[in-house]
C-alpha cells in the first residue's frame, strides 16, 4: 500500500531569517523607545502642542504689511544677492578641485586624495556653522553669510562636477590625444561637451538650495532676511514673522520656478 507525501508548505523566508528580522524590529523599537527615554520629551507640552501652534497662527495674521517696505524688502533684496554670488563663488572655486579630483584628469593619487578631502570637509560642516565662524572673523553682516554659502557650495559642487567628468566618453578624449591636442583643447572640446548640462545643472540647483539656506542664515548673524525674522521674533511681533515667513516662502517658489525655467531651456 503505498503512502501519500505530505505536501510542502512554502515559507519566504528560513526559520533564521525569521528570527534575524524579528531580531531587527526589536533592536529598532528599543532604538526607539531609549531616544525618546533620552530626549526627556515634557508630555505636557507635547499634549498642549496643538493649541499653541492654532494660537501662533492666529497671531501672525493679518500680516503687517507695512513692515515689508521698512525692512524686510531690503532684506529680501540682500538674501538674494548672498545666494547668487556665493554660488558663483563656490563654482568658480569648485572647478579646479573638480579637475583634481577627477581621476580621469589628475592622475596623481596624492592630488585625487586631497582635492577629495576638501570637498568632503567643506560639506561635511554645516553652512550655519560655517556662518558662525564668520560671523566671529568679519561680524555680523551679509560678507559672513555669503562666504559660508560659497564655502560650504564647494563640496557639493566639486563632488558632482568631478563625477560627471569622470563619466565623460574616452572616445572623444583619445581622438584629441592622437590627434596632439593640447591640453586646454581636450578639456574644452573633450571633456566640456560632455559636462556642460551637468555643469549647469548643478549651478542651478545650488543657487536655488542658497537661495533656502541663506533665508536663515540671519538667525546667526549672517545678513539677509533672516535677521529680520530674527529680530521680530525677539520682539515677539508675530504679525511681522508670518509676513517674512509668507515672503520667504514665495522667494523659495519663485527661485523654483526660475531654475526650473532657465533648466528647460538650456538642457
Amino acid at each position: 500500500m503505498s503512502t501519500v507525501a505530505a505536501p510542502h508548505t512554502w515559507h519566504r523566508f528560513t526559520p533564521l531569517e525569521r528570527g534575524g528580522r524579528t531580531l531587527v524590529y526589536v533592536a529598532i523599537v528599543a532604538a526607539v523607545a531609549w531616544a525618546a527615554h533620552s530626549t526627556h520629551v515634557n508630555r505636557e507640552f507635547l499634549a498642549d502642542a496643538p493649541a499653541q501652534t492654532v494660537d501662533l497662527f492666529r497671531r501672525m495674521w493679518p500680516f503687517d504689511w507695512q513692515h515689508y517696505p521698512k525692512v524686510v524688502h531690503a532684506a529680501l533684496i540682500e538674501t538674494i544677492h548672498m545666494a547668487t554670488l556665493g554660488t558663483i563663488l563656490s563654482i568658480v572655486l569648485s572647478i579646479p578641485l573638480a579637475l583634481l579630483a577627477a581621476r580621469n584628469i589628475t592622475r596623481s593619487p596624492l592630488l585625487n586624495f586631497l582635492a577629495t578631502t576638501v570637498l568632503v570637509a567643506t560639506r561635511s560642516i554645516n553652512v550655519l556653522v560655517w556662518a558662525l565662524v564668520f560671523v566671529a572673523i568679519f561680524g555680523p553682516g551679509a560678507i559672513a553669510g555669503l562666504l559660508s554659502l560659497a564655502l560650504h557650495s564647494i563640496g557639493f559642487c566639486g563632488k558632482l562636477l568631478a563625477e560627471a567628468l569622470e563619466e565623460v566618453p574616452r572616445a572623444p578624449i583619445e581622438a584629441l590625444t592622437a590627434t596632439g591636442a593640447p591640453r586646454s583643447s581636450i578639456l574644452t572640446k573633450g571633456y566640456w561637451p560632455s559636462v556642460e548640462p551637468s555643469f549647469w545643472s548643478v549651478a542651478l540647483l545650488r543657487w536655488d538650495i542658497n537661495i533656502r539656506e541663506s533665508a536663515v542664515l540671519g538667525l546667526v548673524g549672517g545678513g539677509g532676511i533672516g535677521m529680520a525674522l530674527d529680530t521680530s521674533l525677539s520682539n515677539l511681533y508675530w504679525d511681522q514673522v508670518g509676513l517674512i515667513l509668507a515672503v520667504i516662502f514665495a522667494a523659495v517658489v519663485v527661485s523654483e520656478v526660475i531654475t526650473s525655467a532657465i533648466r528647460t531651456r538650456i538642457l
